[in-house]
């Protein structure tokens, strides 16, 4: 079976619709790119004001379109800094909530208070995999910044955070996918980039994602090429790992299974994340016996009409149960399935530098 089989000609099309477009929009690209260098530049020289907290900021983003892990190393840095003694906070933007409001309190580090419909699927599973991490979103950032600080966060994670200069950090990481790299190398509204190459420079380090052997030697090359441009910036490599895998409750929670519980099912795959591909990769090492893949939008908002659509094309194919990622599963709790429901949870491996330069920059934080 191979990949086109697999996803089928609907994430074809997308890849083929999203190459056009970037094709008319390639002669706008140079306007795009100076207004983001000019906002940049009004940050820099404090025409526009960044807000600033007495506590450690940390932002995690990109410089491409999405699909980068940004999420699984929110997760890991998260982690990472409850081990070292701190208590962190995530701050999100909330993209493809419902919500308005200015402060969305997704967990307080104790309960989970607002579902993913209304703040975000992203947000929501972070608070799902953290439960001892609060979760906030907001459009302004600073607002649920300040809340998390007032909540008694002692560090700020900037999750999406690189171009939301509206707030001051004390580290910046700049993810890039190991399938993907740079994309296309063009700015938006003609390439993958949400920002000029030069915008690099402010960031502290570079952490490429998802590597594994059939991408490591490109990314190696890359990894190169960032530090010929940026010398004074490390650069990480990290790979992904199924941590675990969890089924939905017929109460609309998630439990963790062992995976032999896959073991002999006939499995239809789908996922609604920025590149499928990522997740098909993911499912490979699991030997699941795999009767078919579709792929939706990233972010997608699940329509009882699509969920029963899903399992008519896994009946088809004969399937006996469904397979999806995180991100996912958080979306369909208010759903009735007639298939069991898994997830498979992912976690980082990283870099054996990587833990050693946080270290570094908060020497007097975390010890």
């Amino acid at each position: 079976m191979n990949w086109f089989d697999l996803v089928g000609k609907e994430s074809i099309i997308a890849s083929m619709k999203r190459a056009f477009l970037y094709s008319l929009g390639r002669p706008f690209s140079p306007l795009y790119s100076w207004l983001m260098s000019a906002r940049a530049l009004c940050y820099h020289r404090n025409i526009f004001r960044a807000a600033s907290f007495d506590v450690p900021v940390l932002s995690i983003g990109n410089l491409t379109m999405g699909g980068t892990g940004k999420t699984p190393m929110v997760k890991y840095v998260a982690t990472f800094l409850q081990k070292h003694g701190y208590k962190p906070a995530i701050i999100s933007r909330g993209y493809g909530g419902a919500t308005k409001e200015g402060v969305n309190v997704v967990s307080d580090g104790e309960s989970l208070l607002l579902d993913a419909v209304y703040v975000g699927d992203e947000p929501r599973m972070l608070a799902e995999s953290l439960p001892e991490v609060p979760v906030l979103t907001g459009v302004v950032r600073r607002l649920p910044a300040a809340k998390a600080v007032e909540m008694g966060a002692d560090a700020l994670i900037l999750d999406d955070g690189f171009q939301h200069l509206a707030i001051q950090r004390d580290l910046d990481l700049v993810l890039f996918n190991g399938d993907s790299l740079a994309g296309n190398s063009r700015v938006f509204p003609g390439g993958d980039l949400r920002e000029p190459v030069k915008a690099l420079e402010r960031c502290h380090g570079f952490v490429l994602s998802n590597i594994h052997e059939q991408n490591k030697e490109r990314a190696v090359r890359f990894a190169d090429l960032l530090q010929k441009k940026f010398p004074a910036k490390p650069v990480f490599l990290n790979g992904y790992n199924v941590a675990g895998i969890v089924r939905l409750t017929g109460g609309g929670r998630r439990e963790s299974v062992n995976p032999a519980e896959l073991a002999g099912k006939r499995c239809f795959a789908f996922c609604g994340i920025a590149r499928p591909e990522g997740f098909q990769n993911s499912l490979e090492p699991l030997k699941l016996d795999l009767a078919g893949f579709y792929a939706l939008a990233d972010h997608h908002a699940y329509k009882k009409s699509e969920v029963q659509m899903i399992e008519k094309k896994a009946s088809r194919a004969s399937a006996t149960c469904l397979v999806c990622t995180e991100k996912d599963m958080v979306k369909l709790a208010g759903f009735h399935f007639k298939l069991p429901v898994y997830a498979l949870c992912m976690d980082v491996l990283p870099d054996p530098d990587l833990d050693s330069f946080l270290l570094e920059f908060f020497p007097r934080k975390i010890s």
